[in-house]
């Protein structure tokens, strides 16, 4: 008979991907981008590099195979550059005149799960939304379609036989037990045995306390990182701080952080009927929780923050996923929908008392309201453990709650813009301080010398308008009185290989329009009309 924990193991394990055991089909054989070349050099550019340092340019960027060697100042804004006195372009030598254009380091998602059966999001789908939106590492917290699909993907991305970013297999706690763990020595052989099996970390999402106690410690020995989303189930016996010193080296969005900060109460204000099951109680309870924490600059909020900070603890908040519970109808009218989401993505997106995060039984304006106060409160503490040197993420967490993947990554940099980042700070967030979290800012996450060749190039400045980095870009009336759109990644670069971002997109436009021809479908908003593909 299965016992309370192991169906909570398996409740838990599918809150981030449903179902839980479904893989989705490997990504096929790469066709796509040119390159790697002996040498390729990107020409008059202006660079952003993710330091946090200031744009500079033009510049030349000259990269040997996967590696940047040189960067090189070849002038100055307005004045024509002396060819005499730039790079050499060798014989066997590749040029990419970037003139006018930016460069940024390739993005890393820290949340990014790869698709899912139910979303009817396949591999290859999820790879190349990501790929035409700079993101070329992601953290996949879960591995819910298996750690050994996982780490196959991982191996095609690093020998790039595939189009994908690389990839950070990180497997769900108690994944592959045919048992709960239920003691500290159980915890400890299956944190051994992930590790031999070539996982990169664990993600957590909440045990009984001597089980997270043992697992982090023995992960933190092994030198492996972690990450964990403190699920409520759990959390009023293991938040944030319990984690942080147990050797947590990560959390996911913000559960167990406002339990952490409790002063007058050490469990959540639950309605008598409340049900974890029900996911409208669950979500809509959530949006009350970062009231009940204590005040904003409060000694107590200080003295959490500072704590967190002294262990060197990353934030990835994943701002973005919520954002239809302060706004829904932004976030199910956004515009990429009608021509990038699948239909049966889509679908799964409706409201559901089934499918994960489609929790709209009878949303309305006071669970808004109160969302709109938890983002407030919750951004506040971001922005300030940024502030006190802390470090802090993006992920998108995409695939659920009308979030499209790559897509949903660049409006979580708008977020982190909103929750009062500079847009250096946000693009460094996104960039070295991902890499950071993920023990690789020796090889990606800044433009250079000696890095890998990961890097975005766009003809419009992301730093003055981060619209610029969406697939569909960024609307802007001319000086001739025309609507147009400007932006959007153009070559996305991994590893010294070129890929035509915005051809990316069109293969997506195409899948999803081959989809929609085969079933028919035709988008409509909730309860107006149905459509004949089943979720």
């Amino acid at each position: 008979m299965m016992t309370a924990r192991v169906c909570f193991l398996v409740v838990v394990l599918a809150f981030c991907l449903t179902p839980l055991f479904a893989q989705v089909k490997h990504a096929p054989d790469r066709t796509e981008g040119e390159g790697p070349f002996p040498q390729l050099i990107i020409r008059g550019i202006t660079l952003i590099d993710g330091t946090g340092s200031p744009p500079v340019g033009p510049m030349d960027i000259v990269i040997e195979g996967n590696r940047i060697k040189r960067i090189v100042a070849v002038g100055y804004p307005g004045v024509a550059i002396d060819s005499s006195d730039r790079p050499r372009l060798k014989e066997n030598g590749f040029e990419l005149d970037a003139s006018g254009m930016y460069a940024l380091p390739g993005f890393v998602d820290m949340h990014g799960h790869i698709g899912g059966r139910a979303q009817g999001a396949d591999a290859e789908y999820v790879y190349k939304l990501w790929m035409a939106h700079g993101i070329t590492t992601i953290r996949e917290p879960g591995s819910f379609n298996g750690l050994d699909w996982v780490l196959e993907e991982k191996e095609k991305s690093k020998n790039n036989t595939i189009t994908a970013p690389r990839i950070f297999a990180y497997t769900g706690f108690g994944m592959g037990n045919d048992e709960a763990i239920t003691d500290a020595e159980g915890a400890r052989t299956w944190v051994k045995n992930n590790a031999l099996k070539g996982a990169d970390g664990i993600k957590f999402f909440g045990a009984a306390p001597e089980v997270m106690a043992a697992a982090l410690d023995e992960n933190k020995k092994l030198g492996l990182r972690s990450t964990c989303h403190h699920a409520q189930l759990d959390v009023a016996r293991w938040n944030v701080l319990h984690s942080a010193r147990s050797g947590l080296t990560s959390m996911e969005h913000w559960y167990g952080l406002p339990e952490a900060l409790f002063e007058d109460r050490r469990i959540q204000d639950y309605p008598p009927d409340y049900n974890y099951r029900n996911e409208q109680d669950r979500f809509a309870e959530a949006g009350r929780l970062w009231q009940q924490a204590a005040p904003p600059h409060s000694d107590h909020w200080y003295k959490v923050m500072d704590e967190l900070l002294s262990l060197d603890f990353t934030l990835d908040p994943t701002f973005n996923i919520y954002e239809a519970s302060r706004d829904l109808h932004r976030a199910r009218r956004a515009e990429w929908h009608e021509i990038y989401t699948m239909p049966k993505l889509w679908m799964f997106f409706q409201p559901s008392k089934i499918s994960h995060g489609s929790y709209w039984h009878y949303w309305g304006t006071e669970e808004e309201v109160n969302w709109r106060e938890n983002y407030r409160l919750w951004m506040q503490f971001v922005n300030a453990y940024k502030n006190k040197g802390g470090r802090v993420t993006a992920g998108s967490d995409s695939g659920f709650i009308f979030q499209l993947y790559g897509f949903a990554y660049i409006r979580e940099l708008e977020l982190l813009r909103e929750a009062g980042f500079h847009p250096l700070e946000v693009i460094r967030a996104a960039t070295l301080h991902g890499a950071e979290a993920l023990g690789m800012d020796k090889e990606i996450g800044s433009v250079e010398e000696g890095k890998l060749a990961d890097l975005i190039i766009i003809e419009a400045n992301p730093l003055k308008n981060l619209k610029c980095l969406y697939g569909t870009g960024a609307i802007r009336l001319s000086e001739d009185n025309i609507v147009e759109r400007v932006g959007g990644v153009k070559y996305t670069i991994k590893d010294g290989i070129i890929f035509d971002a915005k051809q990316l997109l069109q293969d997506v436009k195409d899948m999803v329009d081959q989809e929609k021809e085969e079933t028919g479908f035709i988008l409509y908003q909730p309860g107006m009309n149905p459509n004949s593909l089943q979720e």
